[in-house]
């Protein structure tokens, strides 16, 4: 059997695989919800966010605008206490690092299917320069032996390694197949996408079947960017689960409750992506702890869960954990992670409330480490020491 033979041969397998045995096949984990965490300066974490993150199944890092790959950098290494894995979704190439393709379980490439050919083939060019031209001659320069002393020869190695290496990141990063629908976007407008590309239902189940059998996407990915899609999404995400038999269909945009969240899963999505509600719970921390130091300043931690218990139900941080479907009581879970929080940041910022971890509220917030997590996190606004602390200090608005 000749090469090219036996490469179309293992291709058919791979081809049969996918058919037969559909997403049991797909790398992607088969998760139902996904907290996107965006590195932009100004979007914040919530003070105990490995609680938070422990109700999700993973945690996608990227943004649309304002990051750099130091602030990627920084809100991995945040996020290294986080109890689920987090995979990167960069924007831009110059986001991914050594350090980012460390931290992240794995790498998507985003290809936006109904925005300019920028959007789908230059970004992509771009990436695969970056990998090709900079980072992995890099990562070779390093590996290679030093007794390779013949110039020429350590030349013709590092040269295929390059390619070979370059090759198999591509291959083994995951394809995004993102389908913008919200023109008034971000993420619209970084792709070009106008209100003349937003795709009817038909046009939509079109490029999911380019995407899963021909790009060999391993994401479908409905985005509406901020905004609830409501009907036309739910139709959408109906003709996009019909086309797909391998890649997985995921939601994004505006989802705040549970009757949003369980729409667009009963829809077809096999993921629901939330974001913003999850950093708008950093911000409902900073006015409640202002509010309470006002009202009341007792830093008694029954007297903190009295008066957050006397706190309107419709809470931000009970809005994020009702979009979990797993999460069977979001109102009363929301109450013990705010009762925590307030008792943390007293502590942090007062001397004399009681170590937090004492206190039951913070304490059954994690399965073990409350104790080393405040201590460090106290370290973080007072002092950080290392490079996880200072990116906690960077994260966290603990601070008024």
């Amino acid at each position: 059997m000749s090469l090219r033979s036996s490469y179309a041969a293992v291709d058919a397998v791979r081809v049969v695989a996918q058919e037969l045995f559909g997403d049991a096949t797909n790398p992607v984990p088969n998760w139902t919800h996904v907290t996107k965490v965006d590195p932009e300066p100004d979007k914040r974490l919530p003070t105990l966010f490995p609680a938070y993150l422990a109700a999700t199944d993973a945690v996608s890092v990227g943004g649309s605008s304002g990051v750099t790959a130091a602030h990627t950098e920084a809100t991995f290494a945040a996020l290294s206490t986080a109890p689920v894995p987090a995979f990167h979704e960069p924007s831009a190439a110059a986001h991914v690092t050594p350090a980012t393709r460390e931290a992240a379980t794995f790498l998507t490439l985003p290809e936006v299917l109904n925005g300019d050919s920028e959007s789908l083939v230059g970004r992509l060019g771009a990436g695969v320069e970056s990998l090709h031209d900079d980072q992995v001659p890099a990562a070779v320069a390093h590996a290679l032996p030093s007794t390779l002393a013949d110039r020429s020869l350590q030349s013709r190695v590092g040269d295929r390694l390059v390619d070979v290496l370059t090759s198999w990141l591509v291959r083994t990063a995951v394809s995004e197949a993102y389908i913008v629908q919200n023109p008034d976007s971000a993420a619209a407008r970084e792709a070009g996408v106008t209100a003349d590309d937003v795709l009817e239902p038909a046009e939509a189940r079109r490029r999911a079947l380019a995407a899963e059998h021909r790009l060999d996407s391993e994401i479908v990915y409905l985005e509406y960017s901020g905004t609830y899609g409501g009907e036309a999404a739910t139709e959408t995400l109906e003709r996009l689960d019909e086309a797909t038999q391998w890649a997985r269909v995921w939601y994004g945009g505006g989802v705040r409750s549970r009757a949003a969240a369980e729409a667009v899963l009963s829809a077809g999505a096999d993921t629901v992506v939330v974001g913003d509600v999850f950093h708008d719970v950093a911000d409902e921390e900073a006015t409640l702890a202002a509010a309470y130091r006002e009202a009341v300043g007792d830093p008694d931690p029954e007297t903190v869960a009295s008066w957050v218990a006397g706190r309107a139900d419709d809470t931000t941080a009970a809005a994020y954990l009702s979009t979990v479907p797993s999460v069977d009581a979001p109102t009363e879970r929301a109450r013990e992670l705010l009762t925590a929080t307030l008792v943390c940041r007293l502590w942090l910022t007062d001397d004399g409330p009681p170590a937090p971890w004492t206190v039951p509220a913070f304490a059954d917030q994690f399965a073990d480490g409350a104790e080393t997590f405040a201590r460090r996190l106290g370290r973080a606004v007072r002092e950080p020491s290392d490079d996880y602390e200072r990116a906690l200090a960077a994260s966290l608005a603990t601070v008024e």
